[in-house]
């Protein structure tokens, strides 16, 4: 039984593979980045402050081995992690191998994971500085980074955490460095150096770290005073400190200027157009009133975020991407409408790419009775009034997933309104709708032209339950269309008689011209026969005289 399960681990172990780009990857650099975490923050640690070492070895031990395990493992979740030749995942396992063991980082892997440990028998258990070289793992933290910025949608809030972390671990090592040298020069010796760790006042560890951690904080951000160095190698640490500090300050400023202004690179661009059109109203002098309806739908599409430009936001996707997401987002919305309903796939891909969001503030009126029909539209959210002329009395009211103006789009023949709007639509408050005009419905419809046929008879039935077909103007279009179709096949006809008159001649004219080709051949052969007997002659006549 143990002999089959070990034949099975190793079955499935040579069928194994990571995919770089699928979650477990993501998951496992997260437990890896852990371990090389433990290791940068303890190691300097455990090896200045020798009673942290002392109190907890243990402990250090177990989760020493436990991050030597995870490295072993890392490994070879490694020597397995699948890449991309020619846009298809490698997932043979020479391969993968061979490409692992011939880069930098497998050579970096080996060295972070040498068993240094060794030299506990000599130098014995309290000396964790022998593990340095577990250092040299830190690529893996850099790519979880890396690989979650790229992930999270609070992009931002990230990359400030991010920042942050990496200053509090350069003050951490700095933090242990100074109380090294403190403990090489001699604690209590001077002013500048950590005071005598034989007094009660210094002798705790928390109090050794913070004040260490104090130290570093005030001298490499110089916000504060520090103790006046007095010995040469004291001005030196301090020198350099200080230029580390300016850079740690400069990289603050930049990232955090940068990081502010993407957060607000929306708001910005937001606030420009707005006051351009607010200095375009008072040049031209609009009222007061207009320009308080203005402002305020202003303020409407930012509050509800109803100002981020798709088209500019989904350009950097390619089509087949930008049609899927557009088909995520408003394929449900589409088929809200009846005509749409069990339309082709490809057409109903083709109209909600062309789906574009109208924002209408209160008392809007959307359409007018006796309008022209270009657009129909779709009420995303909102409500809307079908009101009578007098602009009071309310017919009907509209609410999301309402439909208006889908028939007028068609040009359907017969249709006593003439393709014109039969009643006046008003917003009531904000109203958020998806309009779809009448050219780009036939754009789209060329290219299916039986989709077509559907869409004209389901708008025919609409008009018909609703008595607004004419019957006698439909059937003399439907004549007219035929009689247009009876032409069409008789030049199409003709064009084929045409075409075959024209390939018979085409053909005629090929053979003709190989025999005039053929015959000029033969000719140039026979006269330049002649000249070389002329030639031959003339030669041969002075010797005969």
């Amino acid at each position: 039984m143990h002999y089959k399960s070990l034949f099975s681990f190793f079955r499935y172990w040579k069928a194994f593979y990571v995919d770089p780009s699928e979650a477990f990857y993501y998951r496992w650099l997260f437990v890896s980045s852990v371990a090389v975490l433990y290791n940068l923050v303890f190691i300097i640690a455990r090896s200045v402050f020798t009673e942290l070492q002392d109190s907890y070895l243990i402990l250090w031990l177990c989760l020493d081995y436990l991050s030597d395990f995870l490295y072993l493992t890392d490994m070879g979740i490694q020597l397995r992690t699948g890449y991309l030749e020619h846009g298809l995942m490698v997932t043979d396992p020479t391969k993968l191998r061979k490409r692992y063991m011939k880069s930098k980082d497998f050579y970096f892997d080996v060295a972070s994971i040498l068993p240094t440990d060794l030299f506990y028998i000599i130098l014995g258990p309290n000396q964790p500085q022998v593990r340095f070289n577990r250092l040299l793992r830190a690529r893996r933290l850099f790519e979880f980074f890396d690989r979650t910025e790229t992930r999270t949608s609070f992009t931002n809030m990230f990359r400030i955490l991010h920042l942050v972390l990496y200053i509090l671990i350069i003050i951490h090592w700095n933090a242990c460095i100074y109380y090294a040298i403190s403990g090489a020069i001699g604690f209590g010796s001077d002013d500048w150096v950590y005071g005598n760790v034989s007094t009660p006042k210094y002798k705790p560890l928390t109090r050794k770290y913070i004040y260490s951690f104090y130290w570093s904080t005030l001298t490499l951000t110089t916000i504060g005073e520090t103790p006046q160095p007095e010995r040469d190698v004291e001005y030196l640490f301090v020198v350099v400190d200080f230029l580390i500090g300016v850079l740690i300050f400069a990289t603050i400023v930049g990232n955090v200027g940068s990081m502010i202004t993407n957060m607000n690179a929306a708001r910005s661009d937001f606030q420009q157009k707005m006051d351009g059109v607010k200095q375009y109203m008072e040049f031209r002098k609009v009222g007061k009133e207009l320009e308080e309806r203005v402002i305020k739908w202003f303020d409407y599409l930012w509050t509800n975020k109803q100002s981020l430009n798709e088209e500019g936001v989904l350009s950097a996707l390619p089509d087949k991407l930008k049609a899927e997401m557009a088909m995520h987002v408003h394929l449900d919305t589409l088929k809200r409408v009846s005509i749409f309903q069990d339309c082709e796939p490809g057409l109903l891909v083709e109209l909600v790419l062309k789906l574009k969001l109208q924002i209408f503030s209160p008392g809007d009126y959307i359409c007018r009775k006796g309008d022209i029909g270009r657009e129909m539209y779709i009420v995303k959210r909102g409500k809307l009034s079908v009101v009578a002329d007098d602009g009071h009395t309310v017919f009907a009211t509209l609410s999301d997933g309402s439909v208006f103006g889908e028939v007028s789009i068609l040009n359907i023949a017969g249709n006593k309104t003439g393709n014109r709007r039969t009643a006046n639509v008003r917003s009531i408050g904000y109203s958020d709708l998806f309009c779809l005009s009448k050219d780009d419905l036939w754009d789209a419809l060329a290219e299916y032209p039986e989709a077509k046929r559907v869409l004209i008879e389901r708008g025919r039935q609409i008009l018909k339950k609703d008595n607004l077909l004419d019957e006698e103007a439909l059937k003399r279009d439907q004549e007219h269309q035929e009689t247009q179709e009876q032409r069409v096949t008789r030049l199409d006809s003709s064009l084929d008689t045409l075409q075959t008159r024209f390939a018979r001649l085409l053909s005629e004219f090929n053979s003709t011209q190989q025999k005039l080709k053929h015959r000029v051949t033969k000719i140039e052969k026979v006269l330049a026969r002649e000249n070389d007997n002329l030639s031959l002659l003339s030669v041969a006549e002075p010797d005969i005289k």
